[in-house]
């Protein structure tokens, strides 16, 4: 199989983990390491100015990644010409790069609330793990735009 960067997967109810009932991931990494990918579109029901070392920042809403790694923050955004270092991902969508850019931008407010995506967790598959899950029905590849499990 190719590479499925940039791809939106969604599950179908073949999927056997409620982390993933009816969810859209867009795929961020995808190698002979595995895969990675964001659910995006699930709110935390938290803002960035609640977690104790982010009070002095604006409250931008955190959303769920997925269930992998819920200790750390990652994000997606729309401005590499504010946030140096990020990875293309689709359709002007970039994954990670420079947090200190992302902070700074966030509290002089340049960066608008509409172009980046602050996760928790990640989703993740070991090495031919999502081929498998894809074969067997767990998922289907969609040809949705990357930034519409955003909108």
């Amino acid at each position: 199989m190719s590479s499925l960067l940039g791809t939106i997967i969604t599950s179908t109810p073949d999927i056997n983990d409620p982390n993933f009932e009816n969810t859209p991931i867009l795929i961020v990494e995808h190698n002979d390491r595995g895969a990675v990918g964001f659910i995006a579109h699930l709110p935390l029901m938290k803002n960035l100015n609640e977690l104790a070392e982010f009070t002095q920042y604006p409250p931008v809403p955190l959303f769920i990644g997925g269930p992998v790694d819920q200790e750390n923050l990652f994000f997606l955004h729309r401005r590499p010409d504010l946030i140096e270092g990020g990875l293309l991902i689709k359709d002007g969508v970039y994954y990670g790069g420079d947090f200190q850019q992302v902070l700074a931008h966030l509290k002089d407010q340049t960066l608008a609330e509409k172009d980046i995506r602050l996760l928790i967790g990640y989703a993740g598959w070991d090495p031919q793990q999502l081929e498998e899950e894809i074969k067997e029905g767990s998922w289907v590849i969609t040809n949705q735009p990357a930034f519409d499990a955003f909108d």
